[in-house]
């Protein structure tokens, strides 16, 4: 399980979150319509997480070109939303925001230029892993 844990950090948090929607990725290029299972979590496929969806899969906002991304989740030492990214469908990092313990809640806003649609939100829990909900502008 650490291992695990490790390697979604390092490659997946770190890099940008976002090595699976690479441009380059069958995933992004439209090849694949399913994110890996066990590695990252959606509302729709929570796999071992079914009873965590609430507090973990990103809720998202959008007024216009304005995307807010909300993870209804406690911030405590122990157990806390870690980051947010905004990724648009070629994965191009939009923007990204780090939360620490002491921060109250886990919420981001960023501005969204011209020419985008579909987007990805993403949300990493320190316990819970790496969650991704798909929208449109």
């Amino acid at each position: 399980m650490k291992n695990r844990r490790n390697f979604l950090k390092s490659a997946l948090v770190a890099g940008g979150g976002m090595a699976l929607f690479n441009k380059n990725s069958a995933f992004a290029m439209g090849q694949n319509t399913s994110l890996p299972k066990g590695i990252i979590y959606t509302s729709e496929n929570p796999g071992k997480w079914a009873q965590k969806i609430a507090g973990h899969s990103p809720v998202v906002t959008v007024d216009k070109n304005s995307v807010t991304i909300t993870t209804r989740h406690s911030m405590s030492q122990k157990h806390y939303i870690v980051r947010h990214t905004l990724v648009a469908i070629d994965g191009t990092v939009l923007g990204e925001k780090t939360f620490y313990p002491s921060d109250k809640k886990a919420i981001s806003n960023f501005k969204v230029a011209e020419g985008h649609s579909m987007l990805y939100a993403t949300s990493f829990c320190n316990k819970h892993d790496f969650w991704v909900t798909k929208f449109k502008l």
